[in-house]
């Protein structure tokens, strides 16, 4: 990713809001085995009305501009409920970052499958919107 370890471990960390969350939605304290919770916005197609999914979980492991662990656990559409983890491992790159993004431990294929098609978007969102800022 084209930008540096720190700004993406502040924005896993501090910043959901920037990138992925809805602004005035994030609970979050950049602390392990401490709780959080947002909502994120969405509109499944251009003439429904806006939407929101709850998302929570806890931070497992925080090594600073290095590596996050977390849980994940979304309802209906998401993980269904189950507790799944997500790591995301930084490697700086000059200027950049090589981001290793793995989540595990999905209750279905439809739920693993659908996380394995949104990240690669969620990713790029969070670059877009970190470059702009």
């Amino acid at each position: 990713m084209n930008l540096k370890p720190e700004t993406l471990f502040n924005a896993w960390t501090k910043e959901f809001d920037v990138w992925f969350a809805a602004p005035g939605s994030v609970l979050m304290t950049d602390k392990e085995n401490t709780p959080f919770f947002f909502e994120t916005e969405f509109k499944p197609d251009e003439n429904s009305d806006l939407q929101r999914s709850s998302h929570y979980g806890r931070f497992l492991k925080l090594v600073p501009n290095q590596l996050i662990k977390l849980t994940w656990v979304t309802g209906a559409g998401g993980t269904k409920g189950s507790e799944t983890v997500v790591t995301v491992e930084l490697t700086p790159k000059n200027e950049k970052t090589l981001l290793k993004l793995t989540h595990l431990g999905f209750p279905d294929e439809e739920s693993k499958n659908g996380h394995q098609q949104a990240w690669p978007m969620v990713l790029e969102q969070l670059e877009k919107r970190y470059t702009e800022k």
